[in-house]
């Protein structure tokens, strides 16, 4: 059992949108438990991303904002306690660096094309599926693949089993990214039930990367 709890990885300025978004994704989620079950199932269906709504929009069966607006309110939404915290803890530990790197605007919208394009991938790979996608998965690991790719030797204090081991970024990350990658290509031509979005988490990523690393190179 490997958790990431904190880096050590020092940033230098105040991290004010990865603190607001968390803070929305918080207050969403309160939102969420004041529902009532019909409710809730309501506001998840209308709101979360649903990949059969993009052949019915080609046939001209649903409307343009019906089919992907949810790209990105489907950000803000999550399942249960664990979907929200462990999304947070991962938001909280990675997305401070790369804010201070991206500057508060870059880094704002670096975090919502990420989120959007791993919608996309979600799409792509489970174009005829009708169950709800939602959660901030796909850009947060937009982030984490910034992370990587501009502090792979920062110290990651992670829980593994018991004792608390500082690792390197890139082995964290990467042992993550890797984990993903597999459970998409064993996922590819299996109808999906619901679950995790592997391709959501695989599309995030490399679109992360190519952004990072182009900013990087600039």
């Amino acid at each position: 059992m490997f958790i990431p709890l904190r880096d050590l990885n020092p940033h230098r300025r105040v991290p004010l949108v990865n603190t607001l978004l968390i803070a929305v994704n918080l207050a969403v989620f309160v939102y969420e438990l004041t529902l009532p079950e019909r409710g809730l199932s309501a506001f998840l269906m209308s709101n979360a991303t649903i990949p059969a709504r993009v052949p019915a929009w080609l046939a001209g069966h649903v409307g343009f904002q019906t089919t992907f607006l949810p790209l990105i309110t489907s950000m803000f939404l999550h399942s249960g306690f664990a979907h929200i915290l462990g999304n947070m803890l991962f938001l909280w530990i990675f997305g401070d660096n790369v804010e201070d790197y991206f500057g508060h605007l870059g880094y704002f919208l670096f975090y919502f094309v990420c989120g959007i394009s791993a919608g996309l991938f979600h799409i792509a790979f489970n174009l005829h599926s009708t169950v709800p996608a939602l959660g901030a998965s796909g850009a947060i690991s937009g982030v984490m693949a910034a992370y990587a790719l501009l502090y792979p030797r920062a110290r990651i204090l992670t829980l593994v089993f018991v004792f608390l081991v500082p690792i390197p970024a890139i082995v964290i990350l990467g042992y993550w990214f890797l984990l993903q990658f597999l459970e998409g290509l064993a996922s590819v031509g299996i109808r999906t039930a619901g679950g995790v979005a592997w391709w959501a988490h695989i599309g995030g990523f490399l679109v992360g990367l190519l952004i990072t690393a182009a900013v990087k190179k600039r």
